[in-house]
């Protein structure tokens, strides 16, 4: 910042729209605007400013609850736009949302170095999820695998990361579930993402030989791919970003991917959302070590197993009916240990600590010959 920049009391009070400056006494309207935004721009600074000093103020301990804040403060941003949508000024209120989940993150961040590993490479749908909860502020950190997230969480490398736990089209996603049956780890929270694919490539259509993607777009493609490319050939590949990355590279490849990742690698866009289902959704965890607070709407998951015998899965049930929860999602999942036995993932409506669920929890336990709570978080919105 120059000497010569208003202070906050100064700049924080707009020019009467008569007044004169300096040496622009003839100026007309068009002259006068580049001035007019310089002073805005420098009000958004000030309260910016402003809004980070409120933030430390607010918070003792820096390193307790990080990725809880990060929920709440884009639960109050959301809450906010949706209530004042009519002070946007005709701007998207998708994108007012996510200018003020920034600035919260860079908030957060200058608390907090924040580090969030995800499936990677850049502009997968993982990393598009990351970037949709904690804003692009934060370090996100590129990892090889679903386990390899786990792992980093775990090890402290990171505060936080986020998986892929299931899909609208296909259902579970199996690395992620194998992962929590095998380690101790926390859901603190969750994102909905529409998944919408595009085929990318350099060639045009009816060149396209190979089209290259991870086994779930390709599955949520099939359709589509059998349809309007019968003779190419399908390849299974670790992501859609390395797949956009492969095509950029060689003629007759395409790839089934984000547009985030076709503006990366300078791929044409070929065909736009080429999901069978259009109501395609990814719901993705977020990992951590947090317990979360109650906010009134949220989830809760659990991880269970019972003996192997009838009826027993049944009495488990039960359990939720008697306490009136409902329940969300349910997979069974085969045990590591024995075969033809099976673990239960539940996810209800209601927090850990709400009578009903920790009763229901208390009594499965005395059922179950294992029990894990996952995790206690707010529900997402699309």
């Amino acid at each position: 910042m120059t000497e010569s920049r208003p202070s906050s009391s100064e700049s924080s009070q707009p020019q009467p729209s008569g007044c004169k400056q300096s040496g622009s006494s003839d100026s007309g309207p068009q002259d006068a605007a580049p001035k007019l935004i310089q002073d805005i721009d420098l009000q958004l600074i000030d309260l910016f400013q402003r809004r980070a000093e409120i933030v430390r103020a607010e918070v003792v301990d820096h390193d307790a609850a990080v990725v809880g804040r990060v929920a709440s403060a884009a639960r109050q941003i959301d809450s906010l736009v949706a209530s004042h949508c009519d002070l946007a000024g005709g701007l998207p209120s998708d994108e007012v949302s996510g200018l003020l989940r920034h600035l919260s993150s860079v908030c957060l961040q200058s608390l907090h170095e924040l580090r969030v590993a995800y499936l990677g490479p850049e502009h997968s749908y993982s990393h598009l999820a990351a970037l949709k909860y904690f804003g692009d502020a934060v370090e996100l950190v590129p990892v090889s695998s679903i386990p390899a997230v786990f792992e980093s969480v775990q090890r402290g490398d990171v505060a936080t990361g986020m998986v892929p736990i299931e899909n609208s089209t296909d259902g579970r996603v199996v690395d992620t579930l194998g992962m929590f049956v095998r380690r101790e780890m926390q859901i603190c929270g969750e994102v909905l993402l529409p998944i919408h694919h595009n085929l990318l490539s350099k060639s045009p259509r009816n060149e396209i030989t190979h089209v290259y993607s991870k086994p779930q777009a390709l599955s949520q493609c099939r359709a589509w791919l059998t349809k309007n490319l019968p003779a190419a050939q399908l390849v299974e590949i670790s992501s859609t970003a390395a797949a956009a990355e492969l095509a950029s590279q060689k003629l007759g490849i395409a790839a089934v991917a984000s547009l985030e990742a076709g503006r990366q690698y300078e791929l044409d866009v070929i065909d736009v959302n080429i999901e069978d289902n259009q109501n395609n959704v990814t719901r993705f965890a977020v990992l951590g070590k947090e317990r979360q607070a109650p906010t009134g709407d949220d989830k809760t998951a659990i991880l269970f197993q019972v003996s192997h015998v009838p009826g027993a899965l049944a009495d488990a049930m039960v359990v939720f009916k008697k306490q009136s929860l409902n329940l969300t999602w349910i997979e069974s999942f085969p045990s590591p240990d024995a075969a033809n036995e099976y673990l239960f993932f539940v996810e209800l409506s209601g927090h850990r600590d709400d009578p009903a669920v920790a009763a229901a929890i208390q009594e499965l336990a005395a059922q179950a010959q294992r029990l894990t709570v996952l995790g206690a978080y707010p529900k997402a919105k699309l």
